[in-house]
């Protein structure tokens, strides 16, 4: 039987001169001293028929109580049939492959960002689309590998704006997701996506739709759209054919104001708005929107004067595209010359504020869920595929 060393204490330790001393209490645990200053651990044993020596460490940064359990742990590994040298090499191979695989959420950010620029048209929804994420996201979770990233970080840049800010919360709702998608299909992590909405992030917050407030745009009331209406036939010039072919087909002022001849069939009776086109809203992967025309819309197209240089449908007296302030501005005149006419005007029932262009749209979508019998998913995923 092997004779067995003597337990060191932690003082003689720093009495031992250069050589390779056994510090007992785990049999082939040794101290290296250098002929400098340098020390370090060394695990002297077999494993099946092979000598192996394992290093634990330097010391004093590993003292002699930690060194002894390591060793420990080593000599349990090979009582069990295992090679701890092998196990280190795996390891030391997972690892690589896992950094090599790893990647920063601002990383992803930055591979992303050109794949979804492909889908935006317009230069203010490109500028747009990261603002929210570097803003509201980066600083909780940017310097973090994607693979780490779990539904408690996304809440973390969530649950401040989820109320106060709930459009602005779901729209980076939505990029987190598309991100950590886009991270997956590039096999730089793998499970669920903790950005999901649908049995996810539905079960830890309210729906965007009962907590949203204040951000949508000031509305026509049902009961001010006939006295409108009839203010805004009296009304002539380019900006108010504009708002009239908005609030007929329910559409957004940017579709209308960038509409050209090419996308009307007046025959067909029909609007197609191809995909990426300016302030379409419409991706570059998205089908096309198809707006049937009625009879007034049609009729209200025909009596258009046209530019023989210029294809835009609304154009602008000195040329190009209608500006965008040029219907909220028709919108604010119509307002003070209805409280002109001893009338109420035209504002939000909820906030008072004067109904906006794009405020024709809610009315439809209101009109439509009271004095229609279209089931509501029905009539909200037409709303929001409009154009």
């Amino acid at each position: 039987m092997p004779k067995r060393a003597r337990e060191m204490t932690a003082i003689e330790l720093k009495r031992l001169g250069s050589g390779v001393h056994a510090v007992g209490g785990v049999a082939g645990l040794h101290l290296q001293v250098a002929e400098g200053s340098g020390r370090s651990w060394l695990l002297r044993t077999m494993v099946g028929l092979k000598r192996r020596e394992i290093g634990l460490g330097p010391y004093p940064e590993v003292g002699l109580a930690t060194a002894r359990q390591k060793a420990a742990e080593i000599k349990e590994h090979v009582r069990r049939g295992l090679d701890p040298v092998e196990m280190r090499k795996s390891a030391r191979v997972e690892l690589l492959a896992v950094q090599k695989r790893g990647l920063l959420f601002s990383e992803a950010v930055d591979l992303f960002e050109p794949v979804k620029m492909a889908e935006l048209s317009d230069g203010k929804y490109r500028d747009q689309w990261r603002d929210s994420i570097d803003r509201y996201a980066i600083p909780f979770f940017g310097q973090m590998m994607v693979q780490d990233i779990i539904l408690q970080d996304i809440l973390r840049a969530l649950e401040p704006i989820w109320v106060s800010k709930t459009v602005t919360a779901e729209k980076l709702r939505r990029k987190l997701n598309e991100v950590l998608d886009y991270t997956t299909v590039k096999e730089h992590r793998s499970g669920p996506n903790p950005a999901r909405w649908d049995g996810n992030l539905s079960l830890v917050l309210p729906s965007p739709s009962s907590v949203s407030r204040g951000e949508n745009y000031p509305a026509l009331q049902l009961n001010d759209i006939p006295r409108f209406w009839s203010a805004l036939l009296r009304r002539q010039g380019m900006g108010a054919a504009a708002l009239r072919f908005q609030t007929l087909t329910a559409t957004r002022a940017g579709a209308i104001r960038f509409m050209t001849w090419r996308e009307v069939d007046l025959t067909a009776r029909l609007w197609t708005v191809q995909p990426g086109r300016k302030m379409s809203k419409i991706g570059q992967r998205d089908d096309p929107k198809r707006v049937p025309l009625t009879e007034e819309m049609t009729t209200l197209l025909e009596a258009l004067p046209r530019q023989l240089d210029n294809d835009l449908v609304f154009w602008a007296p000195r040329g190009g595209a209608l500006s965008d302030a040029t219907m909220a501005k028709l919108m604010r005149t119509l307002h003070l010359a209805d409280l002109k006419a001893g009338s109420e005007g035209f504002v939000d029932a909820k906030t008072g504020e004067i109904a906006v262009p794009h405020g024709t749209r809610s009315a439809f979508k209101v009109w439509a869920a009271e004095h229609t019998s279209y089931d509501w998913n029905l009539l909200d995923s037409s709303f929001k595929c409009n154009v």
